[in-house]
């Protein structure tokens, strides 16, 4: 535990954290993960979609600054970034579920990729240096639908639905920005590094997200009904939301000492002999939670969503000695015993498995 929070805590105690999303899932549990290591924050994102989710849990106990703004504003987004002068922007806001970019798939684009492009152009005009760490997925991959395949960084970016089509489309506006007003080569002039990062589907407390698996499963579980799955035989790579979030510090620690290395893109995903199928992930959860049952509603008509997706996290190990420590397993047993915990207590019971992950 020790060495991992000295190590982040370096990085990050006292310095300044712009987090765009800040009022969303992941982007709550690295809010908590910072307000740990005594950094100064600022969130700007718009209103938290669910009054019970973890941001909503969480405010009234964190002294941070919360700008309330769309991320496609940009004169606002530039003000905000420009009067706090960050030392690191982690951008996470975005239109973040595959179901829904089926509905508005010009405003997934809008979100996912103007509004990345938005958070750089800000950044040109920072006098400071500055290291932003830009949130994507792993559905940026051209996915071939294979159980066998690993995708690594350097495979072909694709993208079917919008969802994943503009989250690929995000890190080719990084990768321009990149070389067009960030280039490494040119560093000690701007101090500016920039890089991208990209996670597999993250579960964990406080999510209420509509057409997610595990939101799905606790209301089901709350209301005594029945658990609709809709591909049971789909593989994914399960893991705790603090997993990759580690990830993602250690990753902006790292590249803020060693731009000239570390600039690059990475993944954080499960083990690869460790990837469950949907049905593995609701057995658990039921389990877990002590009672309750499932059906399966597969349509084949439906709207497409992967079937199997697999990353490769072999950089990460090697570049940022960054291991996964929960297996799918625990990373749901962690999930569902969060949701079990009184109203009251899940604010403590979050910074408890901060704690707790920490000691691992």
């Amino acid at each position: 535990m020790e060495n991992l929070v000295t190590q982040l805590a370096s990085y990050y105690k006292n310095k300044k954290i712009f987090i765009t999303g800040h009022t969303g899932f992941k982007g709550s549990w690295l809010l908590a993960l910072l307000y740990n290591l005594n950094a100064e924050i600022k969130g700007y994102a718009m209103e938290a979609e669910y009054i019970d989710g973890l941001y909503q849990i969480l405010q009234p106990n964190l002294n941070i600054q919360s700008v309330i703004a769309d991320i496609r504003d940009k004169k606002k987004l530039q003000h905000e970034i420009e009067i706090f002068q960050p030392d690191y922007i982690f951008h996470l806001a975005a239109q973040p579920l595959v179901r829904r970019s089926y509905e508005i798939p010009a405003e997934t684009f809008e979100v996912n990729v103007i509004g990345t492009a938005n958070v750089l152009e800000s950044v040109i005009n920072l006098k400071n240096k500055c290291t932003v760490v830009a949130i994507t997925t792993d559905k940026v991959y051209e996915n071939k639908e294979h159980h066998s395949i690993l995708y690594n960084e350097d495979d072909l970016l694709g993208g079917y639905d919008s969802y994943s089509a503009s989250k690929a489309c995000a890190e080719l506006v990084v990768s321009s920005f990149k070389n067009s007003f960030f280039n490494i080569q040119n560093y000690d002039t701007h101090q500016k590094a920039i890089t991208t990062a990209r996670a597999g589907n993250v579960i964990g407390g406080g999510d209420w997200n509509k057409d997610r698996i595990i939101p799905d499963i606790i209301r089901a579980l709350k209301n005594d009904q029945s658990i609709d799955v809709r591909s049971p035989n789909a593989v994914r790579p399960w893991q705790h939301v603090l997993e990759p979030l580690i990830g993602y510090l250690l990753l902006g620690g790292i590249l803020n000492d060693d731009p000239h290395e570390f600039s690059k893109p990475y993944n954080f995903g499960p083990l690869p002999t460790d990837h469950l199928t949907v049905k593995e992930l609701v057995e658990i959860a039921i389990n877990t939670w002590g009672n309750g049952q499932w059906k399966d509603v597969s349509d084949k008509s439906a709207l497409h969503e992967a079937g199997f997706l697999k990353l490769s996290i072999e950089r990460a190990q090697k570049d940022l000695n960054w291991f996964p420590k929960l297996n799918a397993e625990q990373a749901i047993e962690w999930t569902i015993n969060w949701y079990k915990q009184p109203a009251e207590k899940l604010a403590a019971y979050t910074f408890q498995q901060i704690n707790n992950y920490f000691k691992l």
